[in-house]
């Protein structure tokens, strides 16, 4: 309260046109306007009577102008002309309230007071707010036109012209857009300033030379309060800085200083209530407009009210409506000749105006069911197109011949239901539902097409991987020489056959050349780059397959036979095939070679890391291979140097096993001393050798220990305990020997008696060298050895691989030599 008490609403001139000097002093004099300088601004309104312009003050201003209570009736509530301190405003503002225009207080004839406050307005004011309804647009009346028209030729004559802002105030917008309106509107005040007579040096002189038009719109306060309070709230904030350069006041010719203010209106006042030339337009025009806006209005509530319009309506939200546009256009022409038959005697240019204005807000209110049905028949039409394409594909037929005869028969059902649903009264265009119908349609087609071409793509990306993944692992695993030769061939004969069939299957489509080109290369491409993938699959394991490819080489003969190292074969010649097969297979997987240009990758590793050519520069110091493009690389130059490096130190523990297998085989087999000691035994011994010829009984007991020999050798395994060497040999014998003894003189000592053992010797053989077996714990084997074969013969154990990591140990154990 104590905000709208600062306002200090004071009435400037009274409803008998006296003007309150001693007010307007007092007014200045409580509000400090006389020290405002040029730093203030003026805003008025005028509009009809009772349209809300001292409610929109209020609002807009926080001033307490009276307001016209509705559940009084509607009266005139503003008196003449008021003005208020605009509170809480920059620069200080002053609000002036009209009387409002057409009042039936002061009747027909008396307008010359209206002239005069709109005149007095128009030269105070920086701002005159018009307050005009949404629906007085157009009109020549109710719009304040010929008020405007007077007003504009006055104001030239009289004064000297300032630059005055016109905000044009649209009040309870309807649903049509405020850029719809506003044209109308401007071109209307155009008119206006086309047909004002002017002074001879303002003849030609452009309406912006004068006035600033500006237009805005609010909804209705009684229907839409909180709305239009918003819309107000935003339209506030025009007002602040008004006087600014680019503000709704800037431009500021012909202001007084604040001091100088009441002086000025009083002589403005003065030379208005002295002019005799102000006239207003025939009353006959005014009754015509107001009556047939009455009757436009009631035919307009009757039609939104008509029980077979609104069953019409409510059928439609629905569904579709058989004959709806006959029985539509029945509705409306009943409401509408019923306007030209009450009408007929009003000024025909009012009346057809006002007709056509029915028209347009009869035909707005049942656009939207007509927009409702037809989005009804888009829908059925495209519904019936997806089932009949569905049916037609799953019968066989082709997809383009489908696609084209269910969309012409679904169009042509859709155009029949536009025909049915338009009316007599209005040409309304379906085309754009036509339009949307038919892009949907594409949409859809498009959508199975993508979606049928998908499955046919992958089915035949599905049966290229089928056909060229595992072959193609098989051939980088037997790589060699005519590996990528291989693969090639493959490749073109399963591309050229996927090809041949996925071009004859996507015929039916009837795709243009480009994209049916496009596809064909799609899957040409992917065949290569599943190729592609699956040799970068095989190079990141390389290592591995160069092992087990030596492995193989090394440990198996031409026959593919396991090697069983007798001491006969030549080890560094099997090394170096097994890592020139290795090596061979390193450069078939260094890089992709599926365009049959020839390269050196395989020259350049050999001579490099088998041969160990030095040149300079190093040719594997580089990250790329010369003719070989860097996408086509698998493994660079320097990648191979490392990994031969990690092969051969990996592989070089299976060469020193073979070597050993060798040299203890060769151990194993050869007890008989050196040649020349068996020539000095001989020659030495020869007297002793005569001496056991000439007596038999040496010869026997010479025999019988070397049975007895013969039978400690086999026991206690000799030959298998100086396998670790010879003092280990010699400390297993010592602990073995009295214990074999003993056990041989006891079954001596059983067969004497007649006892039998319960084994032959050849059962007790086999049991010894199972026992050997059991006895022989194997230690690890490196991952990429071969199995150890070993077998037993008269002459001893013989080793056929060289990956053991120890040789078996043979123990007898007491046990078994009982």
């Amino acid at each position: 309260m104590a905000e709208l008490d600062n306002c200090c609403s004071t009435q400037l001139i009274d409803g008998d046109g006296e003007f309150n000097a001693v007010g307007l002093e007092n007014f200045m004099r409580t509000t400090n306007f006389s020290n405002c300088g040029l730093s203030y601004a003026v805003v008025a309104i005028m509009g009809p009577q009772s349209s809300g312009k001292s409610t929109l003050l209020n609002h807009l201003f926080h001033t307490n102008f009276r307001e016209m209570d509705a559940y009084r009736g509607r009266s005139q509530t503003t008196k003449g002309i008021w003005i208020a301190h605009c509170v809480g405003m920059e620069p200080f503002t002053i609000a002036m309230d009209l009387e409002g225009t057409d009042g039936r207080e002061r009747g027909e004839d008396d307008t010359t007071f209206e002239k005069q406050s709109a005149l007095f307005a128009l030269a105070i004011a920086d701002i005159v707010l018009i307050n005009m309804w949404c629906h007085d647009i157009g009109r020549e009346q109710a719009a304040n036109k010929p008020l405007l028209k007077t007003v504009f030729q006055v104001m030239m004559r009289l004064f000297s012209p300032r630059k005055t802002t016109l905000l044009f105030v649209i009040r309870d917008k309807t649903k049509t857009p405020l850029e719809y309106l506003e044209p109308i509107l401007r071109e209307d005040i155009q008119k206006i300033w086309n047909v004002v007579s002017k002074p001879e040096a303002h003849k030609d002189a452009p309406l912006s030379e004068f006035f600033n038009v500006e237009i805005t719109a609010l909804s209705s306060y009684e229907e839409k309060e909180e709305l239009f309070k918003e819309q107000v709230a935003e339209l506030r904030q025009r007002f602040f800085n008004s006087i600014s350069p680019g503000g709704l006041a800037g431009d500021r010719r012909g202001v007084v200083p604040a001091s100088g203010f009441s002086f000025s209106a009083q002589q403005i006042w003065k030379v208005i209530k002295e002019n005799k030339d102000l006239d207003l337009p025939a009353h006959k025009v005014m009754v015509a407009t107001v009556r047939c806006e009455e009757i436009a209005n009631e035919k307009f509530s009757r039609l939104s009210s008509d029980a077979d319009w609104l069953a019409l309506e409510e059928s439609v939200q629905s569904g579709s409506v058989s004959g709806f546009g006959r029985k539509l256009s029945s509705i409306l022409e009943t409401y509408f000749s019923e306007y030209d038959s009450e009408a007929i005697y009003f000024d025909e240019a009012v009346r057809s105006a006002k007709r056509k204005q029915l028209e347009s807000k009869a035909l707005e209110l049942v656009h939207p069911a007509y927009l409702n049905l037809l989005g009804h028949l888009r829908f059925k039409a495209l519904e019936d197109f997806k089932s009949r394409l569905e049916q037609m594909l799953k019968e066989g037929e082709g997809f383009a011949a489908s696609a084209h005869a269910c969309t012409k028969s679904c169009m042509l059902e859709f155009d029949k239901g536009c025909a049915d649903a338009a009316i007599r009264q209005a040409n309304w265009d379906a085309s754009k539902v036509r339009e949307k119908l038919r892009r949907d349609i594409d949409t859809h087609v498009s959508s199975v097409r993508n979606v049928k071409l998908s499955e046919l793509v992958g089915r035949y990306e599905e049966k290229l991987r089928q056909s060229l993944s595992e072959p193609v692992e098989s051939l980088f695993d037997a790589a060699g020489r005519d590996t990528w030769a291989s693969i090639r061939k493959l490749l073109t004969r399963e591309t050229e056959n996927a090809v041949s069939e996925f071009s004859t299957a996507i015929s039916s489509f009837e795709l243009d050349q480009p994209t049916m080109d496009s596809m064909l290369q799609g899957l040409k491409d992917y065949a290569r780059n599943l190729v592609v993938k699956k040799a970068k699959e095989q190079a990141g394991k390389v290592l591995i397959l160069m092992k087990d490819r030596f492995s193989t080489v090394f440990s198996h003969d031409n026959d593919s036979m396991p090697r069983v190292w007798t001491g006969k074969e030549d080890i560094k010649t099997i090394t170096k095939d097994a890592r020139t097969a290795s090596l061979r297979l390193l450069a078939v997987m260094a890089a992709v070679r599926l365009d049959d240009k020839p390269d050196k990758i395989e020259n350049i590793l050999f001579s490099s890391l088998m041969e160990g050519t030095v040149t300079s520069p190093d040719p594997l110091a580089s990250s790329t291979w010369e003719e070989v493009p860097p996408e086509n690389t698998l493994i660079t130059p320097v990648q191979c140097k490392a990994l031969w490096q990690q092969f051969k130190a990996e592989t070089e523990f299976t060469v020193t096993q073979a070597i050993s297998a060798q040299e203890a085989y060769k151990r194993s087999n050869n007890w008989l001393p050196p040649p020349w000691a068996i020539v000095a035994m001989v020659i030495l011994g020869f007297n002793e050798f005569m001496l056991l010829l000439r007596n038999p009984l040496y010869l026997m007991f010479l025999f019988v220990a070397f049975l007895i020999s013969k039978a400690m050798w086999v026991h206690m395994d000799v030959p298998g305990q100086f396998q670790h060497g010879t003092l280990t040999g010699l400390i297993s014998i010592s602990t073995r020997f009295l214990p074999t003894v003993m056990n041989l003189l006891k079954r001596l000592a059983e067969e004497a008696q007649g006892h039998q053992t319960p084994e032959s010797p050849r059962q007790q053989s086999s049991l010894t060298f199972q026992s050997f077996r059991n006895q022989s714990q194997p230690r690890s084997i490196p991952e990429s050895s071969v199995s150890t074969h070993v077998s037993v013969s008269d002459s001893g154990i013989e080793y056929s691989s060289p990956n053991l990591m120890h040789r078996r140990n043979t123990q007898t154990s007491e046990a078994e030599l009982s």
